[in-house]
Formats: C-alpha cells, structure tokens, sequence
C-alpha cells in the first residue's frame, strides 16, 4: 500500500469512527497514530506522540483560548450580562417584537465578552426566554431567536474559533477580530429584520404590551450595563491601541471581569471556582482535538495525502467559485453532525491549501469559515445551541418547535453567507484601516 493509499484508507476510517460516535480528538488520534506506525516504524509514531501535542501546546498564541473561555465564565457565573437585556428591553418595547429583539442584542453584547456561541445561548435563555414566555409570545419564536442569537458569540471577537483559526492558517488573530465585527453586527441586524417581518406579518407571534418605559426609566436601565461596557472597553481599546497583544488580552480580560465583579458585589470563590472548573475542562477538551488535527496534519504530509487531494482538486479544471461552493457545502454538510471546533480542525488540513491555492485571502476565508461553523449549531440533527435551549426550557417547549423556530433565521444566515462572499469588502474592510 502506497503512502497516498495509506492516507484515503486512515480519512475514510476517521469518517467512519465520528459517524459511530467516537469522540473526534481519540478518533483523530488513533486514526493518525496507527496511520503514521503503518507508514514509518513504531518508533517514529511515538516520537511523534510526544513531540507534537508538545509543539502545538507551547505555541504561546494558544494561551489565550483559557483566557478567554475563563473571561466568559466569569462574565456568565457573576451575572455581569444580566444588565444587558433589561436595558435593551426598556428601550426595545415599543417595537413590535420588541423583547425578541432585546435578546438578540443582549446576545451581541455578551458575545463581546464571551466567544462562545453555547455559553450565549445559555445566559440568554435564562433571562430572555421566561420574559417572552410570560409576555405570550410564541414559543417557537422566544426559543429559535435566543438559539439562534447565541451563534452571534463565535462572530463578535473576542472568538475561540478564530483564535484557533489564526493559529493553524497564520492569520493575524486582530486582524480575524476585526473581520469579525462587521460580520457579527451584519448578523444581528439580519435577525433583527427576521423578527420585524415575522412579527408584522403574523403579530399573534409577539402581543403587543402596553408596557412603556418612560425616558427616565431608559437613561436609568443603561446603568445595569456598565459590567460589560468596562469590559469591552477594557480588551478592545487596549487591543487595538498597542497597549496588548491578542494573546495578552484574553488575560487582562480575565482579570478585568474579576475586578468588575467585585466592584458590583456578585463575585463569590464558589462562582470564581466554578468558571474556572469549566474553563480547564472545555479548554482540555479543545487541547485533545488540536492536537489529535496537528498529529494529522503531520501524517497527511508525510504520506503525500494533502498534496494528493489538494493538487488533485486544483488541478480538476474547476473554476475558484465552484471550489468555493464545494467547501461550503462541505461544511454545511459537516455542521449538521460535528461541534464546530472538531470539524474545523478535522477540515483545515485538506481544505487550507486548496482555498489558499485557488486564490482567496484566508483571512477573508476564515470569516466566512466561522459563519459556516455558527450554522451549524442551529441545524438539525445536532445543533448545539438549540439542544442548549432546550435544557433551558425543559419540557415547556419541544426540540421540534424550537427546530422549527429557527428556519427563517436559517434563511436570513444563509442570505448573509451569500453576501459576504459576493462582497469580500464587508469582512477585508475593517481590519485593511484599522489593523
């Protein structure tokens, strides 16, 4: 068996252990361990085992994944984003739909303090989704809107996914934060107009109340959000000043929402303990697939696989766009089964080379990446955020309602894809001025 045999023999093995379920980090490991034992010598398998989860963990960028993750816990566990939906809710409350869309900017602003699309569909179905419910909206709106806000987390920096993304293609991470601003709000004012269509075609969705907020009321709701506001302020000013780099700002964020929270009164050791539990188990959790998708990556090199694909599907003839719309479908495809960081670092082996090649700006390419992978939270049969949702509403609302609560915004996620790619300007814009 040659080593390019090898290679498609070790990728049809590892797609067959994700769809038996096996966890995508051991099934990257196995899969690329006995790969590189059949092609070298047992020797130089093991050597690789503990030479590259060695390099790829002593990559000083990668240090600011905890960081950040920590910066959402702490945010998430001391309540600092409460604020945010009461605030856009007294000034929102007029508009029809007006507490769906409270939710949808309360999800973009905790997102600017989270960079994960889970832990903003969580803190924002605990506050939004019981005000909708008890308003009357309709359950299939309330769940599909705060499910599919959530996705908003992974767009608005600080991101897990584009920190990681940064690493692996070499993409200034400030950069990639950029882009992913102007992506992020385009997104939330896509949902936005969902909910605005929606609600004045069908107003029974979202009653209208004859609750106002008086211009007292909504000067003195913008006080409950200064947590965030410090926050935000805090990273993005630093940031993008010189004062920090990225992968400092994950720490000094850190450190800042700590401070926050004591100042405001709701930080606790058991609730600091607990973000930090959950910090070291996502961030281990996220260690053992990159570092199963670097021991890949090697394999794939050494067999001549990656060159084989890529030079394969770039010599085909096939015009940029039609491997552009290959890829994405690839991911659409792959958001339907895998948690987005799998897929992504399962992929960016095989696919890296093959955008670069065909001539796209990989920062370009890692936005819409990441708009692809947010999809894929939303989609059945495994989409995160709404299995998310539906731990958060029990057995009030069904996972098929809140399913099917979230298929025009799919539509709108799926315009917006089209979009960014027909007009790269609106993600290359941002970070050509300013980075």
């Amino acid at each position: 068996m040659t080593g390019i045999e090898l290679g498609i023999a070790a990728l049809v093995l590892l797609i067959v252990l994700i769809a038996l379920r096996m966890p995508i980090g051991l099934a990257l490991l196995g899969v690329s361990f006995i790969g590189l034992w059949m092609l070298t010598s047992w020797k130089v398998a093991w050597g690789s085992l503990g030479l590259i989860p060695y390099n790829f963990a002593a990559n000083w960028v990668l240090s600011s994944v905890p960081m950040f993750l920590l910066l959402g816990y702490i945010s998430y566990h001391t309540k600092l984003t409460e604020g945010l939906f009461r605030a856009a809710r007294a000034w929102l409350s007029v508009l029809p739909g007006g507490l769906a869309i409270a939710a949808i900017l309360g999800s973009a602003g905790f997102a600017a303090v989270s960079g994960s699309s889970v832990a903003c569909s969580a803190t924002m179905g605990r506050i939004a989704i019981p005000e909708m419910m008890k308003s009357g909206y309709n359950a299939q709106l309330a769940t599909g809107t705060v499910a599919v806000a959530g996705t908003i987390g992974a767009l608005i920096p600080p991101s897990v996914i584009m920190i990681l993304y940064g690493i692996v293609a070499q993409v200034e991470i400030a950069k990639l934060f950029l882009g992913g601003v102007a992506a992020g709000l385009l997104t939330a004012l896509g949902y936005i107009v969902v909910v605005l269509i929606r609600v004045k075609l069908h107003p029974a969705l979202a009653p209208s109340t004859d609750e106002r907020a008086s211009w007292s009321e909504r000067m003195s709701s913008l006080k409950d959000t200064w947590p965030v506001l410090l926050i935000m302020i805090g990273i993005f000013t630093g940031l993008f000043g010189g004062v920090f780099t990225p992968t400092e700002a994950g720490a000094v964020g850190a450190s800042l929402a700590t401070l926050v929270a004591i100042l405001k009164g709701t930080f606790t050791p058991r609730r600091f303990i607990a973000a930090i539990q959950e910090t070291v188990l996502t961030t281990g959790a996220l260690i053992v697939i990159a570092v199963g998708a670097s021991l890949l990556t090697r394999f794939l090199a050494l067999s001549g696989t990656g060159d084989f694909l890529s030079s394969t599907i770039l010599g085909s003839g096939a015009s940029p766009a039609a491997i552009m719309i290959g890829v994405i479908i690839i991911y659409l495809l792959l958001g339907m089964f895998l948690e987005p960081i799998g897929a992504m670092l399962l992929t960016l082996p095989i696919l890296l080379p093959v955008v670069g090649g065909s001539g796209f700006d990989l920062l370009w390419f890692g936005i819409i990446m990441t708009k692809l992978l947010e999809i894929g939270m939303i989609t059945p049969p495994i989409g995160m955020n709404v299995f998310v949702i539906k731990g958060v509403v029990g057995s009030l609302v069904s996972t098929g309602a809140i399913f099917r609560g979230i298929w025009w915004f799919l539509i709108m996620d799926l315009a917006l894809l089209v979009l960014l790619v027909l007009v790269p300007d609106l993600v290359l814009y941002l970070p050509r001025v300013l980075g």
